[in-house]
This record gives structure tokens, C-alpha cells and sequence, in this order.
């Protein structure tokens, strides 16, 4: 009994207490009047997000939607000739008018019913959407299942947005949607979707599928063909025509049912469709327009690197790319280095050797022409000419150590010691050796420079200080590191190398008369509303030698191609300047090389040639008795080459020349000093005026 009292006294406590706290907090929501405030709360939130949601739809650039998906992006030359276009998302642009209405009724059937009857989105389908996101939330998914979407959604996903499922994609879906509607008809929209929708097999729109599945143009689609490419744009890959014909053609007689619930199509005619057999006929051809791969690759990189755009905008958005492009350089340099006869045989286990060049115009600092590697072309590859890193060997012999060298006071025909010498103790030893191992003596700085004598370039560079040669390599723009503080670096012993296009640029400055341009592949890009995007930083030239050095330096180099190592190389009736370079392959007992150089200029071009293995093994190595080497290479490329170039001259005349005939160094000249100061002036002066025009920009 005591127990029984004692429960009912607990449950009346219990009624007590309860009603005790709902008054109390009865009266405190009403006190505080809570349910405003939840109000207020929810209001701002809602009003907040479609702040944000407006903004983003304001912002999406919907107006140039239209031209972005009608127009590829254009590549263009120097010349503002079409190069080329790029797309990775595009197919043939045609009108509606252009597109069989078989197609328009038996997309709409399946697709989106209400289409001309809504705004951009259906409240239905948001609300089939929104009851599929419950369920999987509370299943534990975090994603949105399917449906929901009108065409202008399915539009708007596939141009501006991922194709994540998450509650902010439907969002901004939604609103850039709507956007969408308020900026053009019915009929652009539908036009733009056909021309964006996916049908497998790397085919976008409506034309190339046609042509692609029934060797047929859009607007002489049958019913039949058009409800297969309808019921294609939910799964292309599951309702594949040639690869799945039986799904394919279980859903295209879906289709046909749904157009008769659509009033598209009467019970006899989709019968009668329904028999025709499901036949596959490939009529596409996918277009060229990729001319210069590895050129093309370097433009798509630096519009990223250099103009903030991303892969996918380059690519799909329809800009103009205005480049420094030569044509006839580029068609030259791809002939030559495509043409498997300008090089030794494969081995046996298939590995080539591969190459690659760069052309520069010295003045601008433009790409003319670019070769990336040897081999099937791998869309934004491995790009030899400006990504690989080797060992540039002897080419950095003029801009390390003679350049530094006659601007501390040595002529071009100073004598030079062409010893056997060992320099340094202990762990430090370096003893640096001629190629053949001769040594005369002495030599004369043009004969050591154009014989590419190893002693003599090392005996110099130790004279003047290796800080001094590595200065000058930074100041031409060379990735030296700190490691490559040693007389090794008068042979191109770099910790990691150099690119052709690195070489190219720092010969620029002797082509150039003494300035550093900022290599580069775009001049300008226009999106597909008329306006230019802006670069990230500035092209500028820097002078870091003066003239009259400049000069000296292109006198002692025509040797090279006239009298030297690179005599085998100069092409018939044209003068260069330049030099070669070699690397040893590093492995006991074996001559043969690693890399192969030649760089030569004329005062419109300079082009850098590298040849070798990707990787150096005991097979993998260059000989020194190919009889298909680089020189013969080399002479073939600019032989094909210059043609293509304004043909100027040089205005000096070669070392060896010069020094046969009594000629005097032009460094004392009082008159070249006058001309090298009035220059700086001069470059002094642009360099200001190009600073306040910045301020403007």
C-alpha cells in the first residue's frame, strides 16, 4: 500500500512540476516574444541567401552565355591570321531552325514538359527534389537524387557549374536559372542546350551526334533517330547506340511512348516506330584544328599562369588568343623534327631520342615556333622545350664567362691560357679537360670560344671570380642556385638545369643588342563579350649589357658557325652567331653524350635546339659518329626556318676577321662609348615612361 501512495503522490508532483514549467516558459516566449524573433531570424537568413544567390547569378556573365557556347575559342598568329581554335567541350554550333523539330518534340517530351510554360525552374520538380533530400539525409547521403531539373537547369549546370549534387549546386542552379530566362527566349535556350548536351563518345550538340550515330545532318533527323539521341541525354553511357544497342533501343521506344503522352506522336505511329530496327552509321569526323600541339599547350599554360583563367574557360568560353605565332616558322620547325630520317634509329627496345626547340624573336621576346618532344602528342604534356631541365654544357660559356669577361677589361683577342690545369686541393680537386685532351698554350679568346676549348673558358672564369660569371648568369635570366658556385660553372655544371626556352631568352640579349625580353606566347586575349582580360604582370625589357658588349659577343660567336664547332650546322647562304654544348653521360669509360646543344641567332631570331635521351643509361647515349646528329638537324631546321624572318643583317663583322686584318676592340672606341651612353639614356627614359604608364593601367 505504502508503495502504491507513494507513485500516485510522485506522478502528482510530477503533473505539478510539468505545468509548472510550461507556464514559466510560456510566459517567457511570450515575454520575449520568441516567435518574432524566430520569424525575424528565418526571414534574414532566406533574405540573405538570396542576396548572395542573386549576386551570384548577377555575376555569372549570362549576357555572353550565347557567344561562348556558339564560338570556339580562336587561336591567332603574329599576323592576326587564324591559327587554329581549341575545345575540349564543343561540338558543330547550328541554328534551330537547323535541327529537325523531331528532335525539339522528343527532347521536350522526355526532358521537360512545362518548358515554354515556366520560368527557369519547376515547383513540382523542386518539390519531388526536396522530398528525395530528406530521405537521403536521413539514410545518411549526402547528396541530391536526381530529378528536379528543367532544360535551362540542365543548361546552366553544364555551363557554369560542377556536376556535384549538393543542396548549394541546386541553389545556384536555381537563381543563375532564372537569370538565364530573363536574358533570352525560349527558343535561344533551347538552341544553346541541344548544342551543349553530351552524347558519348566524345561528341557534344546535336549536329556532330547526328553525324556521329546516323551519318546525318540535325535537321534530317527521323523520329526514330532524334527519340534515340533524346533518350541518350540522361546516361550516355548506359544508352550507348554502339556499344549497348538493346538498352538503347528499350529506351528510345520509351521515348516514343512518353511523345504520345506528350501529344506528339498517335498510338499507330509509335508502333510503327517502335519496329524500326536501331541502325548505327558513323559519319563524324572530328575536326583538326589542334595545328601546333605543343604550341598550342604553352599558350593554354600561360593564359592559366599568366591571365588567372582556368583550363576549362580556355577551352569552352569562346575567347580570341592573339599570340606571337610565326606560321612558317612553326610549319618549318614541325617538318623538320617530324621527319624521323633527321635522326638516329630507335633502339631496339623502341626508346628515341628526342628533342626539342624553341624560336624567339630577340626584340619582343615572343615564341615564334616551339617543338615540345618527338612522339604521339599528349594533350598539356611533357613540354621539352620549356619544361625539361638539362645541363646546358658550353652554350653557357658566352654568357657566364666571356660576357662577364669583357666587361671587366679583356678584348676579344686577349690571349687566354689553354692549359692542363688543376685547380683547387683535396676533395675540391677540378681538373677541367679540352674534348681532345690538346692543349696549346695559349689562345686567343674568339679561337677558345668558337673551338669551345674547356681549359682556357675555366682558366678565364677563375681569373675574374666565379661570383662574377654567376651574377651574369642571373642577370640573363638563368635558374642558377647557390650550389653552382664553382669553376664548374664555366661548362654548365648547374645543380638543375635549363630550358631551351631559359637559353633561348638569355641569347636574346646578344641578338638584342643587350636586352632581356620577357619570353612570351599572348599577346592579348578577348573574351567573348569584347573585352580583354588583363595579364598579370607587365612584358618588359631589361638591358643588362650594353651595346657595344652585345656586339663583341655576336663578332666572337659568328666564328662559331664560320670557323667552329658549329660549322656543320649553319644552313647555306645565311650568317648566324651562336654556340654548341655538350654533356658528358656521366658514365665510366664513355665518351658519349648526354645532351646535345646548339643555339643560333640572327638579329630577327634565335633558336634553341637540345637533343638526347629522357633518360641516360648505357644504351641510351649520343654518340659522337651519328651520321643523322644534331648539326645535320639543326642546318635542316634553320635552313626552313629563316626564310620566314625579315632576312636583317649583322651589323659586325666576325672576330676572325677582325683580328686577320688589324681591327681593333671597339670597347676604347670614344664614339661607341658616346652611342652605349646615349642608349642607357634612352632605355633610362622608356623605363620611366613605361612605370607612370602602368600607374594608368
Amino acid at each position: 500500500m505504502k508503495f502504491e501512495e507513494r507513485k500516485k503522490q510522485f506522478e502528482v508532483w510530477l503533473r505539478r512540476l510539468w505545468r509548472a514549467l510550461r507556464e514559466n516558459f510560456r510566459h517567457f516566449w511570450h515575454r520575449f516574444q520568441l516567435t518574432r524573433w524566430l520569424i525575424v531570424i528565418f526571414l534574414s537568413a532566406f533574405l540573405l541567401m538570396s542576396i548572395y544567390l542573386t549576386i551570384v547569378a548577377k555575376t555569372a556573365n549570362v549576357r555572353s552565355l550565347q557567344s561562348r557556347l556558339e564560338h570556339p575559342t580562336m587561336v591567332y598568329d603574329q599576323n592576326g591570321n587564324s591559327a587554329g581554335s581549341l575545345y575540349s567541350q564543343k561540338g558543330t554550333y547550328v541554328k534551330l531552325n537547323e535541327i529537325s523539330p523531331n528532335v525539339t518534340a522528343a527532347v521536350l517530351s522526355t526532358e521537360d514538359r512545362n518548358f515554354y510554360h515556366e520560368h527557369g525552374f519547376s515547383v513540382k520538380g523542386l518539390g519531388r527534389a526536396a522530398f528525395l533530400l530528406v530521405k537521403n539525409k536521413v539514410l545518411g547521403r549526402d547528396y541530391i537524387s536526381g530529378g528536379g531539373s528543367t532544360l535551362t537547369q540542365q543548361l546552366v549546370k553544364n555551363a557554369f557549374l560542377s556536376q556535384e549534387q549538393t543542396f548549394s549546386r541546386k541553389a545556384k542552379e536555381i537563381f543563375i536559372s532564372v537569370e538565364v530566362e530573363n536574358q533570352y527566349s525560349k527558343n535561344q535556350i533551347l538552341t544553346m542546350y541541344l548544342n551543349n548536351a553530351y552524347f558519348g563518345h566524345g561528341v557534344w550538340g546535336i549536329q556532330d551526334a547526328a553525324e556521329r550515330y546516323f551519318d546525318t545532318d540535325a535537321k534530317d533527323l527521323t523520329v526514330p533517330e532524334a527519340a534515340t539521341l533524346a533518350g541518350m541525354l540522361t546516361s550516355p553511357g548506359t544508352y550507348d547506340p554502339v556499344n549497348h544497342p538493346k538498352a538503347t533501343k528499350a529506351r528510345r521506344n520509351l521515348v516514343l511512348e512518353l511523345m504520345v503522352e506528350n501529344h506528339k506522336l498517335t498510338n499507330q505511329q509509335t508502333k510503327h516506330y517502335q519496329a524500326t530496327p536501331l541502325v548505327v552509321n558513323n559519319g563524324y569526323q572530328s575536326p583538326n584544328t589542334y595545328r601546333y600541339p605543343a604550341y598550342f599547350d604553352a599558350v593554354i599554360a600561360e593564359a592559366i599562369n599568366k591571365y588567372g583563367l582556368t583550363e576549362a574557360e580556355v577551352m569552352n568560353d569562346g575567347y580570341k588568343i592573339y599570340t606571337t605565332l610565326n606560321q612558317g616558322q612553326q610549319r618549318a620547325m614541325q617538318s623538320v623534327f617530324n621527319d624521323d630520317e633527321n635522326f638516329p634509329a630507335n633502339l631496339a627496345d623502341g626508346s628515341m631520342v628526342q628533342a626539342a626547340s624553341v624560336a624567339v624573336n630577340p626584340k619582343t621576346g615572343g615564341v615564334t615556333a616551339l617543338y615540345g618532344g618527338r612522339g604521339k602528342h599528349v594533350f598539356r604534356g611533357y613540354n621539352r622545350a620549356t619544361q625539361m631541365r638539362r645541363q646546358p654544357g658550353s652554350t653557357i660559356k658566352p654568357i657566364a664567362v666571356y660576357t662577364p669577361a669583357l666587361i671587366h677589361g679583356y678584348f676579344y683577342d686577349s690571349t687566354l691560357q689553354d692549359e692542363k690545369t688543376t685547380y683547387g686541393t683535396g676533395k675540391h680537386r677540378y681538373t677541367p679537360k679540352n674534348y681532345d685532351n690538346q692543349y696549346s698554350g695559349e689562345v686567343p679568346m674568339y679561337k677558345a670560344l668558337y673551338e669551345s676549348l674547356n681549359a682556357p673558358a675555366v682558366w678565364l672564369l677563375n681569373k675574374i671570380g666565379v661570383n662574377t660569371g654567376y651574377k651574369m648568369a642571373e642577370q640573363f635570366g638563368l635558374p642558377v642556385e647557390s650550389g653552382d658556385k664553382n669553376l664548374a660553372l664555366a661548362l654548365g655544371g648547374l645543380t638543375k638545369g635549363v630550358s631551351p626556352l631559359q637559353m633561348a631568352r638569355a641569347y636574346s640579349v646578344f641578338a638584342s643588342g643587350g636586352k632581356l625580353p620577357t619570353t612570351h606566347f599572348i599577346t592579348k586575349i578577348v573574351d567573348a563579350s569584347g573585352h580583354q582580360v588583363k595579364r598579370k604582370g607587365h612584358l618588359t625589357q631589361k638591358r643588362v649589357i650594353k651595346q657595344s658588349v652585345a656586339n663583341e659577343m655576336t663578332s666572337m660567336m659568328m666564328d662559331v658557325f664560320k670557323l667552329g664547332t658549329g660549322k656543320s650546322a649553319a644552313p647555306s647562304g645565311y650568317t648566324l652567331a651562336g654556340k654548341t654544348g655538350t654533356t658528358n653521360s656521366g658514365i665510366k669509360a664513355n665518351d658519349s653524350d648526354r645532351d646535345k646543344w646548339i643555339i643560333g641567332y640572327t638579329p630577327d631570331v634565335v633558336v634553341a635546339t637540345w637533343e638526347g635521351y629522357d633518360d641516360t643509361t648505357a644504351t641510351q647515349q649520343l654518340s659522337d659518329v651519328e651520321n643523322r646528329d644534331i648539326y645535320a638537324l639543326y642546318r635542316s631546321e634553320m635552313s626552313d626556318l629563316l626564310p620566314h624572318t625579315a632576312g636583317t643583317k649583322f651589323q659586325v663583322k666576325d672576330a676572325q676577321t677582325r683580328a686577320t686584318s688589324g681591327t681593333k676592340t671597339p670597347n676604347g672606341n670614344l664614339l661607341q662609348q658616346a652611342s652605349d651612353f646615349a642608349q642607357n639614356v634612352k632605355d633610362r627614359l622608356n623605363q620611366a615612361w613605361n612605370n607612370v604608364r602602368s600607374l594608368f593601367q
